[in-house]
């Protein structure tokens, strides 16, 4: 991949994230906020795929998105409102999080500017190994583990829905 090509891949990967986290932040709507929270860990995984940490990608996306389905569910059970706009009421500390988010960020760059950064060539993924091993010899162990979840999501929706008993 040349130079150019993967800086502005990781601009747009990092302007996504920024901007997906900030639309978490400030969204009523607990909906649309879980679904900028899933456009964030694309971002991430994307970031995560450029520094050639496959591995980590695809954990990203896997254990993150289904974390993100499940907080969908459970903001659906938790949450016996008409409209999903009143899930999320706005406070009037605004203020204070932007100054104590500058002032993280301040110590974030001094710690960052000051670090000194040894670091070494990446090795080859050990990806399709992982594969392998997943796929052959724990294929029922895995398959017991996506039946189980599947399972709870289920169960969760039922919950969240009601059952009626005639």
């Amino acid at each position: 991949m040349s130079e150019y090509i993967y800086t502005a891949s990781f601009y747009v990967f990092a302007a996504m994230v920024i901007i997906s986290a900030l639309g978490v932040v400030r969204k009523t709507n607990i909906m649309h906020a879980a679904l900028l929270l899933v456009l964030c860990f694309i971002g991430v995984s994307g970031l995560y795929v450029l520094l050639e940490a496959d591995y980590l990608a695809a954990v990203q996306l896997l254990v993150y998105g289904g974390a993100v389905a499940i907080i969908i569910i459970l903001s659906i059970m938790l949450t016996h409102r008409r409209r999903m706009e009143e899930t999320s009421l706005a406070n009037n500390r605004a203020r204070a999080a932007a100054l104590l988010g500058l002032l993280f960020m301040a110590l974030l760059a001094l710690v960052i500017f000051y670090t000194p950064w040894n670091y070494s060539p990446a090795e080859p993924s050990q990806l399709t190994v992982l594969a392998n091993v997943l796929l052959t010899g724990y294929v029922l162990p895995f398959e017991i583990g996506a039946v189980l979840l599947l399972a709870a999501m289920i169960g969760a929706v039922l919950l969240a829905k009601g059952v009626d008993e005639e």
